[in-house]
């Protein structure tokens, strides 16, 4: 699924807005006489907050990808057990049988290569659905001559069917917009805090500033990128090689 902004045009936003807003910081201190002492509590508080709503959130991101990865190695298992039960059934249906367990794979890889477009997608996985039928219905009748084949075909395809459904909704598994608003939020807020506090000094310190907006950008961006692995730099390219392979060894 897309996200709800693209991770680099958010990236870009945030990095400068950080930088304005360290400057509106500086220009308010300069505005005032007496230093920030009695302020370490809220700005403290305030840096505690986002940095500990980065860190859940980098945190959940990293699960759910890690997640997709296993979910890509389970339906190549589940499709290559599939595959190799197909053997119990007579040998005048096997033929038509693994060809629409190819027909099925290739939907399933078109329908990852196409995201982040998910119209695109969804209507590849649509033709995956119907696929699915036509081998269920053959495989039924398949059963009906060979007992082996209901007992033990049919239930490995409903493991099948099961992850296709949970990868489908895991591409919607993500935080809702709010937590991402929150953080470009906290970003700008943060940034005035530190402006302010930079500003008592001599001059501005332009290592501090570039290294803490910097940072902080690259930060939230890897972390756009790992929770929408379809999206940016980060991809699950190698977790998909497993289908890939497989279906290189269905020829």
């Amino acid at each position: 699924m897309s996200p709800p902004f693209h991770p680099l045009l958010y990236s870009l936003l945030l990095f400068l807005g950080m930088l304005v807003m360290l400057e509106v910081g500086r220009l308010l201190a300069r505005r005032r006489r007496e230093g920030p002492d009695g302020l370490n509590t809220i700005e403290a508080a305030v840096f505690a907050l986002f940095g500990l709503l980065i860190a859940f959130t980098f945190s959940g991101a990293a699960a759910r990808f890690q997640e997709k990865r296993m979910l890509v190695a389970d339906e190549a298992g589940a499709i290559r057990t599939a595959y190799l039960r197909v053997d119990l059934a007579a040998r005048e249906q096997q033929t038509a049988l693994r060809e629409l367990f190819r027909q099925y794979l290739d939907s399933r890889l078109e329908t990852y290569r196409k995201l982040p477009d998910y119209k695109a997608a969804s209507a590849e996985r649509s033709r995956a659905k119907q696929i699915q039928a036509q081998r269920w219905s053959a495989s039924v009748a398949a059963g009906k001559t060979r007992a082996p084949v209901t007992f033990l075909l049919l239930p490995t395809l409903n493991d099948m069917f099961h992850i296709a459904e949970t990868r489908t909704m895991e591409l919607q598994n993500h935080p809702p917009p709010v937590v991402y608003a929150l953080l470009f939020g906290l970003g700008l807020l943060c940034s005035v805090l530190a402006g302010f506090r930079i500003g008592f000094g001599p001059k501005r310190d332009w290592l501090h500033i570039l290294t803490f907006a910097a940072f902080t950008t690259v930060i939230i961006y890897t972390m756009l990128d790992v929770e929408y692995p379809r999206v940016g730099l980060i991809q699950l390219k190698d977790a998909d090689r497993a289908l890939v392979e497989l279906r290189a060894s269905m020829e």
